[in-house]
């Protein structure tokens, strides 16, 4: 018999293990993530009831793997565009309460002795809640289709995308044992460059080869190439002195810019749950029943820190971002626990050796505390609103709502923002692929260049000449692309007095461009025959083929494009789509939802008119998706069917008013709609200089007409029209709500 290697019994331990708890666990409606450690802590050293895993050091191995993995995952559920339709509402909430709960669980931690690294390390594992348990509660409960449960969901995406970053700065703020503000700028402007590099390159490169290559790859190879290139950047990252994590993170968020995204997430969920089971048990082999006995003092206090800190930080910040009260504090109350990523960043410091291993239990213990609190937290979240109402005075529930409706004002964004943001996409991308092209050249062509020329001459002419050829689109593009749109001839045309801030922009990034060429040339030449000869020479040069290469840098700019959008052009190209959680709104209390009829409801066969829902409940029907067909807006006239998809729009306690309609003789076999569509949204628009439709009234601005569109509210400083007549007249500064299609009322916007 063949000698069986110790690391596939220790494998084999842990899966069975792994698999027989996490089906207790399953039965009792737990966390699976809790019976993984549970089931490491049975396997591990410290507990002798059952065998004992003996290769610890190949686990680890296995169980970083899992890491990485389980980074790959979230990029490809990520995706940066995602982060870009995140709501201010989400990002304002967020960042206020990722900076109180770090700052405080830094200062809990001194306050309770433990030293400058366990401190660090403290605050930043708190600074993320669990969207695992999350949206298992929201299920449970009922309350997905509410409206501070989509800004619950903003918010933990940029959570997610500022533990990614911790993970990079922790690292460079360990070697020091402390904050040196111009260490951790340089890392945050390396990483930034490292992020935009890598992206655009990635967006350039990668679909365009899965689109040639689809014919060609099945399942199999799509698995694992799609592994081969999340290790291959993991190499890339830490050769660029940032974490394996960032790497995975960085690939899994260009591949899921493909349209091969859905099936590469879908082959690629198997591997990721063995691997981050592995990582889970593996957590718990590292804890120590004792020590987490030892340490129950502080695992009771940082539990009650990030149960009522998350709830006041995240409650603040709701407000601050413009939430009524009563959605800051359910807000709050959602996010009052801590998440996964809190072992992955404990374990990088003991991987790093900076932190005491007291943390690692501590941050088991407060996450399975807050797990069990995290349901009954949400479910009390309307008492502790009743109650808070009862304390606070009037006055200041008053001048709080007060304060929600202001914020929520729109104002049309300006021909100067526009042209500046373009300006800004313009200069970063292509100054970011011009500084990588020029460290290519200084650190790899030059060297080779003089073991090959040796006359430094001739090594000058070829490097300036090879280098200049790369980067010659991209100094184009820098120089002279002229922002995209009508904003940039709006402000040229309008006034004066425009022309002169714009001429200062554009000498100003043809000054960058020249500084770049002449650091290139200086190099290679000598300074001054650099700047008196050699520059001018080559200023001309782009001068003269200005057309080709513009040519040539739109094809470039064309495809990078296509690669962007080509995941959402081949959803809309399978079915109009309407994605309710993609709109950015944050009204009264207003919110979209989406529902389907069952085949046994009271009202069918009945018409709008005669159902009269907007009447008795107050909720406006946005459309009706009837397989394929959208129906937008419906009429009054439109008659539901069984398997209709009902978009919905009204306020929570609307919603629950009329989800018992809705409910009525309702068929188990119908679920909640899974279901988007793109095309469809509520909006605001401000009658203002760009929306001329002051004096007219609703019918006469077309405005339905134009966007396909349903005004449901107009506000007017202190007045609010809901549902408002066709022959309301509109004034300077009137708010119109209305649902319709997001791509005209954009357009309308923009015209």
């Amino acid at each position: 018999m063949g000698h069986l290697p110790t690391l596939i019994e220790d494998l084999a331990l842990i899966l069975f293990s792994g698999a027989v708890v996490t089906l207790l666990f399953r039965k009792l409606k737990q966390p699976l993530v809790l019976g993984y450690i549970i089931a490491g802590l049975l396997v591990g050293p410290h507990i002798s009831l059952v065998p004992t895993v003996v290769e610890e050091r190949n686990i680890k191995i296995l169980a970083e793997l899992g890491v990485i993995f389980l980074l790959f995952s979230l990029g490809l559920e990520f995706s940066f565009k995602k982060l870009m339709r995140v709501g201010g509402s989400a990002s304002v909430t967020a960042f206020v309460e990722i900076g109180f709960i770090v700052v405080a669980g830094y200062l809990v931690g001194k306050w309770m002795g433990w030293g400058q690294m366990d401190s660090i390390f403290l605050g930043a594992l708190l600074a993320s809640s669990s969207t695992t348990i999350i949206i298992r509660a929201f299920e449970e409960l009922g309350v997905k289709s509410k409206r501070f449960a989509g800004v619950v969901f903003g918010v933990l995406v940029v959570e997610d995308l500022v533990v990614i970053l911790l993970l990079v700065l922790l690292p460079a703020i360990s070697v020091s044992r402390e904050f040196e503000g111009g260490a951790m700028l340089m890392t945050l402007v390396k990483l930034v460059f490292f992020l935009i590099l890598w992206f655009v390159l990635g967006i350039f490169l990668i679909p365009t080869f899965l689109k040639r290559m689809k014919s060609m790859m099945d399942e199999e190879m799509l698995l694992m190439l799609a592994i081969g290139l999340c290790l291959g950047m993991v190499v890339l990252a830490t050769k660029a002195g940032f974490s394996a994590e960032l790497g995975a993170f960085i690939m899994g968020s260009i591949l899921a810019e493909t349209t091969s995204a859905e099936k590469i997430e879908h082959l690629f969920k198997p591997v990721k749950d063995v691997f981050g089971a592995v990582f889970f048990v593996s957590v718990g082999m590292m804890i120590d029943p004792a020590a987490m006995w030892e340490y129950r003092l502080p695992i009771i206090i940082v539990t009650l820190l990030t149960i009522f800190g998350k709830l006041f930080s995240s409650g603040l910040g709701a407000l601050l971002s413009g939430q009524p009260l009563k959605q800051s504090v359910q807000v709050g109350m959602s996010m009052a626990q801590i998440g996964e990523f809190a072992f992955i960043i404990t374990g990088l410091g003991i991987t790093l050796n900076v932190t005491s291993d007291f943390l690692f239990p501590v941050a088991v213990g407060v996450s399975a505390l807050t797990t069990f609190t995290t349901p009954y937290m949400i479910k009390s979240s309307d008492g502790a609103y009743r109650v808070l109402l009862r304390v606070v005075p009037e006055k200041w529930v008053t001048r709080i709502n007060m304060y929600a409706s202001s914020t929520q004002k729109i104002q049309a964004e300006s021909a100067w923002k526009k042209v500046l943001k373009s300006y800004t996409t313009i200069l970063i991308t292509n100054g970011i692929v011009i500084i990588a092209i020029l460290l290519i050249s200084i650190n790899l062509l030059e060297p080779f260049l003089i073991e090959k020329l040796k006359d430094m001459t001739y090594v000058g002419i070829v490097g300036v000449f090879v280098t200049l050829l790369m980067a010659a689109p991209f100094f184009w593009g820098l120089m002279m692309k002229r922002p995209a749109g009508l904003a940039y001839k709006e402000l040229w045309l309008n006034s004066i007095y425009n022309r002169g801030p714009l001429l200062m922009v554009e000498i100003t990034r043809n000054l960058i461009g020249a500084t770049l060429i002449g650091l290139l040339l200086d190099r290679y030449f000598s300074g001054r025959v650099a700047l008196l000869i050699l520059l001018p020479i080559i200023l001309l040069f782009f001068y003269v083929l200005s057309k080709k290469i513009q040519q040539f840098y739109g094809k470039l700019e064309a495809r990078f494009l296509t690669n962007l959008n080509a995941r959402e052009a081949a959803e809309k190209a399978k079915k109009p789509l309407l994605d309710i959680g993609r709109y950015d709104i944050s009204d009264w209390e207003t919110h979209m939802s989406q529902h389907v009829v069952s085949q046994n409801a009271d009202f069918l066969g009945h018409n709008l008119m005669e159902l009269k829902w907007r009447e008795k409940y107050g909720v406006n029907i946005a459309f009706i998706k009837r397989g394929d067909l959208v129906i937008l807006p419906p009429k009054r006239s439109e008659i539901i069917f069984p398997g209709d998809e009902l978009g919905v729009i009204a306020t929570d306690e609307q919603l629950s008013k009329f989800q018992t309609v809705l409910d009525s003789q309702k068929d188990p076999a119908y679920a909640a709609s899974t279901s988007k569509v793109e095309d469809v949204g509520l909006q605001r628009l401000v009658v203002d200089e760009h929306l001329r439709f002051k004096g007219m009234t609703i019918h006469d601005s077309g405005i339905r007409e134009k966007t396909d569109g349903l005004v449901i509210r107009v506000e007017r400083e202190d007045q609010h029209f809901i549902n408002p007549s066709s022959d309301t007249v509109l004034e300077w500064g009137d708010v119109i709500w209305l649902v319709g299609n997001k791509q005209k009322i954009q357009a309308l916007k923009e015209a």
